[in-house]
């Protein structure tokens, strides 16, 4: 990711659009602090399958939908 102050990137502008444009994010600092990021969009048109693979990458799963949920968990138990 490419970092760029403020004040580079006012003077710069059609640059670093066309660095997003072609994929690329870049932070803008003030201060030596990061205030905002510039991201390329998201492609609408994935399809639904290809945004849950994406969601799939360790943070999230898919499981079972299926089982009854009127079962007591062990949590629960007033025994535990």
């Amino acid at each position: 990711m490419l970092e760029v102050t403020v004040t580079t990137f006012r003077k710069h502008i059609p640059d670093y659009l066309g660095k997003v444009r072609k994929g690329e994010d870049i932070s803008l600092t003030s201060c030596g602090k990061v205030i905002a990021r510039l991201v390329p969009p998201v492609d609408e048109r994935q399809s639904a399958r290809e945004q849950l693979a994406v969601l799939r990458c360790g943070i999230c799963f898919i499981g079972d939908i299926i089982s009854p949920i009127d079962v007591e968990w062990e949590a629960n138990r007033a025994d535990s």
